[in-house]
């Protein structure tokens, strides 16, 4: 199992942070050793001290495929959540700035958390999914899937050009603007609508 992350899909979250808006996704992979177990509490990363969250849309492949085109790209994935993209902002600084690659900072045992799985075809509107998430019990980010800038059809379509996809595999579709610290003791709350579908703090 991999999971397939794409950066800056959302104009606002690009800008926020003083990058290009991009002409084609931006993939970056994180390992299964990323992905956090429910089973033990969320601890704050010893190597940074700038956390930063990043709520997004998670799909995840049902079905295996290469080279899948835009018009059958639904036929691929069966399942949605909300997830969280952790990010060590200093860590990805420092690397940025040498010029190297930042996988220190993305993917890191436990940077990528998802909540609790929706069948797609519950969703009244596939075009245009709500999603927030609240830190602390106030809303930083709250944005829609039709403010991406490629949607999942895109997004399933350029990555399997160049990685086959999987079946268990999961996609984290980019996060809108809104992004920010988290630090301990902070709870976070991702919902889909109004249905809360991830609850966690951090330690």
């Amino acid at each position: 199992m991999k999971i397939v992350c794409i950066g800056r899909n959302y104009v606002a979250h690009a800008i926020e942070l003083g990058n290009l808006v991009p002409t084609e996704p931006v993939i970056f992979i994180k390992p299964k050793t990323a992905l956090y177990s429910f089973d033990k509490p969320y601890y704050y990363p010893v190597f940074t001290n700038d956390l930063h969250y990043e709520c997004e849309l998670v799909l995840k492949i049902c079905k295996n495929g290469k080279h899948i085109t835009e018009a059958d790209a639904h036929l691929y994935y069966n399942q949605i959540t909300v997830g969280i993209d952790f990010t060590a902002r200093d860590v990805q600084n420092d690397l940025k700035a040498k010029g190297l690659p930042w996988e220190k900072a993305k993917a890191f045992d436990d940077a990528a958390v998802v909540g609790t799985w929706k069948d797609i075809t519950t969703i009244d509107d596939a075009t245009k999914i709500p999603f927030s998430l609240q830190l602390n019990n106030t809303i930083v980010q709250d944005a829609d899937s039709s403010l991406m800038i490629f949607n999942f059809a895109q997004i399933l379509a350029d990555a399997s050009k160049y990685f086959t996809l999987n079946i268990g595999d999961l996609i984290y579709t980019g996060t809108p603007a809104g992004v920010g610290e988290c630090v301990s003791g902070d709870n976070l709350k991702a919902f889909i609508g109004k249905d809360c579908l991830l609850d966690f703090s951090i330690k």
